[in-house]
Formats: structure tokens, sequence, C-alpha cells
């Protein structure tokens, strides 16, 4: 084998770590590859071996959560997205990440390319996206910057999706002072793929064509992946060139051509172009083929003069596919390619000696094992050191609870309907098409999206949640309220939860501190996933989510699946008919600490996450799929953040029509204990008067979990006892009007500076 050599930059172990690497993978390189690496083989190792690549501190962990299934076709991390067995010869494909780094430099790039790679990762499996989730975490927004990063990350969502053609059917928005640094984005994807159409990332056949397909290739997003695995700093502002720039017209052609090829059967494999571009789409191919590649680097299209070996492999620009293609039907994808208006070039070819072969300029620029790369093979795999935090005996200190009982009860179920955390998020969600493809039976602004998979004639539930203020509080608690919390949104809208995916967004993981509170996440999202029969299909874990001022709460966000499997089981949240019963499902305890009530009363995040127990968790939520399942249940919502009271009034304001209630209930402690707590386990379900001695005999079955008659549906007030009496007209403004009214603001004392 020839010795690649380079004239470019002497390679040291100075270099080395400006590259992201430490003295010991320097020194690992050079035992992997029998010699020292030259420059362009070390950019491949700094992007192969960032945290954002190799998940080198975050893997032996990921692997002790539950992955395996009846459901699921892969285990997690096998392709590029999960993939669930829904029945009838279809899957569904589904995966979050995160594009945290890039959206906190670059809002409107950033938040758009974290959309693109995310449909890419679907499609690649040969499924059609179907619909996008986001979960998103900003400051405070009385924070000018933190205004202009939530306006850009939302219409930088919004364009992308919209152009795409890919409906945005739900998601959460949370806003705390420790994400001011450093918003959070996550994207979700959905697709449903024919499970005989499948397609896998893998490289083999020796002498089948390896082919680049899609955009040009330029210098944007060189090194985002080592970008994304850094702590924030003044110096990131100067990392702009690497946040990508996207194009969804040429995504959505990219879709078409890509699914064209695979229904064709012309594909051995395929792989998005993502973090690290060239180099992890032909490494990790050829890992999981057992094979290597031959690969001229001068075949690849660029859009930029003059570009190196060492920019191509690390380029990330966007839109572009990595394909082995069977040989001899080469000349078919490049027409069907040319037929959208693409690239489609062969690139090289599939060896069988485990290599990475670059060339350029006729010279051998980079030559390294494929494993010596990747996840799986050669990369390394820390566990790093944990010590339970200081801050957690600070924070649980019962004495700081004490919370002056309110003296107008309407006053604060109004102030708590208005805070940005409860209130409406109708100013992001009408932003984005929720309703192209004409398959959205349920959209944004409720417990779980419904999509109806025609070619079945079933549905999917898809919800994202974690509430990243019980996870810095107990972080294993709070990672199983997180899977329990977005199960019970999939079971309130008729589904039986089926998997999960992740994005696990933490600080920097080489402190003891923070890394405690990832094992304990773990840990707790194993416990939940195990008793609710939901396995991981895969994620995303972004680390490094801190500034020189701050750090993030650990915000473990779950993506949750969930199937039904007849379409008269779709369930709403809100309540429709005069006279309907409702009924109040799991014990009420008065629970405050990390809520929404003391947030307003203290201004902090304090006290011990809710309980929660798991088995009553899993009973809870067959007895609510009974009842839809038996037709018993009218409306079904999830008690989350602000109690039972905000739960209540959503349900009164979230129909087509507003409709009132009225409530009588014995508390056996203080009111606002009761009405704002934010117990677990409780769901608020509505029923018809002639149902009503169906859903009290179904109980008798279920008669471990608490279920007590609260109140009826009606009128156009709520009240409850004789503390709260609000018309629903008060009600829908402090919850539909609190973000626009912000961001109105916002947008009218913008400066506006025009040329002469």
């Amino acid at each position: 084998m020839n010795r690649p050599y380079s004239h470019e930059i002497e390679v040291t172990v100075e270099l080395a770590k400006e590259h992201g690497l430490t003295e010991w993978e320097y020194n690992r390189i050079i035992e992997l590859i029998g010699r020292e690496p030259n420059y362009t083989e070390l950019g491949c190792f700094s992007v192969m071996w960032s945290e954002h690549c190799s998940y080198k501190n975050s893997i032996a962990l990921l692997k002790t959560l539950p992955r395996k299934g009846d459901r699921l076709l892969v285990e997690a991390g096998e392709e590029n997205a999960g993939l669930v067995d829904i029945g009838d010869g279809l899957a569904i494909a589904f995966k979050i990440e995160s594009h945290n780094h890039p959206s906190a430099i670059e809002p409107y790039q950033g938040a758009a390319t974290g959309v693109g790679g995310i449909l890419r990762d679907i499609f690649t499996m040969g499924a059609r996206p179907v619909a996008a989730l986001n979960s998103l975490r900003f400051g405070d927004l009385s924070n000018q910057r933190v205004k202009y990063l939530f306006r850009n990350v939302v219409k930088g969502i919004g364009d992308y999706g919209n152009c795409f053609g890919v409906p945005t059917v739900g998601g959460e928005v949370y806003f705390d002072k420790c994400y001011t640094e450093n918003p959070l984005v996550n994207a979700m994807a959905v697709g449903v793929v024919r499970q005989n159409r499948i397609a896998k990332a893998i490289a083999k056949g020796v002498g089948n064509p390896v082919m680049i397909v899609g955009s040009a290739t330029g210098r944007d997003g060189i090194h985002g992946a080592t970008f994304a695995s850094e702590e924030l700093s003044e110096e990131s502002e100067a990392k702009r060139p690497s946040v990508q720039v996207g194009d969804p017209f040429t995504e959505k052609l990219l879709l078409e051509a890509t699914l064209e090829v695979i229904k064709a059967n012309y594909l051995i494999g395929i792989q998005d172009m993502g973090a690290a571009g060239i180099i992890c789409s032909t490494s990790e191919m050829s890992f999981r083929g057992g094979a290597g590649m031959d690969i001229n680097l001068d075949l690849v299209p660029t859009r930029e003069e003059n570009m190196t070996a060492y920019e191509i492999l690390l380029s990330e620009s966007q839109e572009r596919m990595l394909m082995v293609v069977k040989k001899g039907y080469e000349d078919r994808v490049i027409d069907i390619f040319n037929k959208w208006d693409l690239h489609a070039v062969v690139i090289g070819t599939v060896t069988d000696d485990n290599y990475l072969h670059f060339w350029k300029d006729n010279d051998l620029k980079a030559s390294v094992p494929a494993r010596s790369l990747v996840l799986g093979g050669d990369a390394p795999v820390y566990k790093r050191e944990t010590k339970k935090p200081a801050y957690l005996d600070q924070v649980r200190n019962d004495k700081q609870l004490k919370v002056n009982e309110p003296t107008d009860y309407n006053t604060t179920v109004l102030e708590l309907l208005s805070t940005p955390n409860i209130t409406s998020k109708r100013w992001v969600y009408e932003q984005y098409d929720s309703m192209v493809q004409t398959n959205t039976i349920i959209g944004p602004g409720t417990d779980a999206a419904v999509i109806r998979v025609k070619k079945a004639n079933k549905a999917i539930a898809v919800s994202t949640d974690c509430n990243g203020r019980y996870v810095y509080l107990n972080p294993r608690r709070g990672a199983q309220i997180a899977v329990a919390e977005a199960a019970r949104n999939v079971v309130c809208s008729g589904a039986i939860p089926v998997a999960i995916t992740n994005c696990l967004n933490f600080g920097n993981p080489y402190d003891p501190e923070i890394y405690y509170q990832f094992s304990e996440v773990i840990a707790g999202m194993s416990d939940a996933c195990s008793i609710l029969g939901t396995p991981v299909t895969g994620g995303n874990v972004s680390f490094y989510n801190e500034s020189q001022t701050d750090r993030v709460y650990p915000t473990p966000v779950i993506g949750m699946l969930g199937v039904i499997d007849n379409l008269d089981y779709i369930t709403t949240s809100s309540f429709a008919k005069e006279g309907d019963r409702i009924f109040l499902l799991g014990e009420t305890k008065g629970h405050i600490g990390g809520s929404e009530y003391l947030a307003l009363a203290h201004k902090k995040n304090i006290g011990d996450a809710p309980a929660i127990y798991l088995n009553k968790e899993k009973l809870l939520q067959e007895f609510v799929l009974k009842a839809i399942q038996n037709g018993i249940l009218e409306s079904a919502h999830d008690i989350s953040d602000g109690g039972l009271a905000v739960a209540i009034a959503e349900c009164c304001v979230s129909g087509e029509k507003s409709i009132g209630a009225n409530l009588r209930m014995d508390m056996n402690m203080r009111p606002d204990l009761f009405l704002f707590g934010e117990d677990q386990s409780r769901i608020l379900v509505s029923v018809a008067e002639s149902n009503a001695k169906k859903l009290i005999e179904l109980h008798q079955n279920y008669s471990s979990i608490l279920m007590e008659e609260i109140g009826t549906v009606g009128g156009s007030k709520l009240t409850i006892n004789e503390i709260i009496d609000l018309d629903i007209g008060k009600i829908y403004n402090a919850y539909y009007e609190r973000i626009s009214s912000i961001m109105s603001a916002a947008k009218s004392k913008q400066i506006v500076v025009t040329e002469n």
C-alpha cells in the first residue's frame, strides 16, 4: 500500500489538540494506522472522533438502554433511523436529533438545516417523511437576544418544512434563563416505508460503484461536528462557516430522486451526508459492510474553486447522499437524478481491503482503515467520573417550598395560563404548515399529533416531551417522568405507545457532576422504557451545551411513537358537549416542587421532582386505552405543567369552540396545592351521560387507580367550588395571546436601517 503524503501542514501533537483531540487519542491514531497521520487524515479523525460523531463519552451508557422489542425491525444505532413494524407490510421510520450549537450562532440556518438533516435520515431509509416535530428551549423572553433567536429558529423550521412539503405537526417550547446562551433545537421526523423497500446504510460487493448525489460540495460546515463538540464561547461567533446552509427545494428533489432509485432496486446502500460529510458516510457504510472504498475526490462536484482534499472530505454541505449502486446500473441512477436536475457522479468503487483510500490530483491524500474512524469500531469509548452535584441538597431544601395561599384564585389561574411555558404556542405553530399531505388528523396544540397512514387505514400518534426542571432537581426521576408523560400523551390520543427516540442535551461530560446527571438520566429512561414497553430506537446525544456564564438543565427530550389500529379510537383533549361528565383519574397529593406555580411565586426552580410509580402509570395508561377502545370517552387530557386547574382550562378552550365547565371537588388540602400541584400519573377525561356507567364498571378492573367524578361540561364559565369563577373568554385570551403579544411588541421595537 502506498503511504499517503501531504506537503500542506506538518502534523504535531499540538495541531492534534487544536483539532479537538487529546494526546492519548493522537497516539492511538498512530497505533491504529501504523504511522503518523498526515494533515488530511488528522482532519478525518478529528471529526469522526468528535463527541458529535463518535459518542465516545456516551455510548457505553447508551448500550444499557432497552433496545429490543417485538415491533422493532432494527436495533438502535444500526441504521440512520429507528424502524417500527405497524403491520400490513409497513414500517415507521423516526428519529430526533439536535442542532443546538449552529442555532445559537446562526439561528435561521441552524434550525433549517437541523430539519433538513433529520428528514434525510428518514428518506435514506426508503421512507417518505409524513410529519416533523420539534422540541425547543430558549432563555427568558424579556431578553432581546433570546427573542431574536426564538423568532429566527421558528422561521428557519417553518420555512424549511413548508418549502419541503412536510407537515410540522407538534412539539414543545420551554423558556428558562439557563438556555439564554445555549438554545436547544431538537428536530424530529417521521416517515412511512414499505418493509420490502427499506434501504440500508451499507457498502459491500467488490467493484460496485460509489456515487455522490444531490448538491455540489462547498466549504460550508467544515468542522461542524467538531464545533458541536465544544462549549460556546466568545470565539464561537467566528465559527459561522461551521453552520451549514440549507436549500429545501433541492432537498425535495433529492427526496423524490432517492425514493425512485430505491423503488427501482438499483441500490446496495445509501447514507445521508450530515455531520462530517463524505468521511463519515464512506467510513460508516464501509464498516457496516466489512468493506473498503477507493474514492477519487477530483470527481466530487464542487461549487468553490481549489478545494483541498481536507475540505472536500470534511465539508457538511447540505442535500447530499452517498450511494453504493449495483454494478451496471450507474447510468440508470444518473438518468433519474438528471431528470430531477441533480448531480449524480461515480466517485469510486467498493473494495475488499477494509481501507478508505482518498485520491486527489493523482496523489493518495488519505488512507485509513474504515473501522479506525467509527463508532462501534476503533473510535475511543470512555466512561467518565461521576459526582453527585452539590446543588441538589440545596435546591431540595423543603424550607424553601413555602408559598402564601393566593388571595385571588382567578388571577392565579390567568397568570399561570399566560406564563410562557404553559401558554399556547400558537404563535409558533401557525408559522408551520401542519396540513400539507392531508394526513394530519390532529395537529399542533394538543397532547399528541395524529397522522393517518392511508395505506393501512391506521394512524400514528407522536409527541415530544421533557420537563427539564424536574430532571435538574432529580435526574433519574425526571427522566422517568419524561418517558411516562410522552407515553401518556399518545395514550390520550388513543394510541398504544410502542417505542421512543431521544435527544439527550447536557453540558460538558468531563465535569463529574454533569456526567452524574447523564448517567442518572440513562438509568431513569431505562426504568421507564422497560416497564412501559417502549424500547429505544436511537437518537442523539448533545453535550457541551454551556457557555462561560451558564449551563443548560439536563434535558433528555423524548420522542414517543404510538400506533392507533382503528381510526375510531382517535381522541382529543377538548371538552365537546354540554352535560358530559368529567372524571379525574389518578391521585392528587399537592406536589409543588419544580412546578410552574412555585416558579411563579419564587422565580426559581426548587424542591424535588414529583414522585412517579411506573407500574401504576402503566396501569393508568391501560385503563384509559381500554376506555377509549370501548368507545366510552369523549376526551382525555394529560395533567402536567400547571396542574389540574390549568388542565381543565385547556380542555375548555382547546376545541373548535370554547365551552365552560362546572366542578365541585373535595379538596383534602390547601386549594392551591390541590389545583396547581403537578402530581404525576393523572388524566382528565370526559364521558357522555350515557357512558358514565360503563366507565364506572370498567374501573372495577382497575380499582387501584383512583377515579373521582368532579363535574360537568357546559356554560360559558369555568367554576371550581366557590374559589374560581372565570369567563371562558378571559381564559382564552390569557392562554392564546401571551406569546404573540410579546413577539409583536418585540418586532415593533426593531430598528430598521435602510440605505440612502
